[in-house]
């Protein structure tokens, strides 16, 4: 390999690494969401993770429910996008 093509690739950032740190960035997008959310709106109805558990209408249980809710649904994604994908 030469010079010129080390030089190009130390500049460049790995793909999975930057759609990695997207998923975590929406994630967290999520959670803070859900404790704005909790904070505003009023008379809020307990909801129920994946239908199964029920979490409280406090700020802090939609925070996890929707990092959580996100957090599967965009992993499952990432997922299955990781491993379809060539390897570089």
């Amino acid at each position: 390999m030469n010079e010129s093509a080390v030089a190009e690739d130390a500049g460049r950032v790995p793909g999975r690494r930057v759609v990695v740190a997207i998923y975590a960035g929406l994630v967290a997008f999520a959670a803070v969401m859900g404790i704005i959310l909790g904070i505003v709106v009023e008379d809020l109805q307990s909801v129920a993770l994946f239908g199964l558990i029920p979490i409280p209408p406090t700020p802090i249980g939609l925070a996890v429910y929707g990092a959580v809710t996100i957090g599967v649904v965009f992993g499952v994604l990432l997922l299955l996008v990781m491993y379809v994908a060539p390897e570089d």
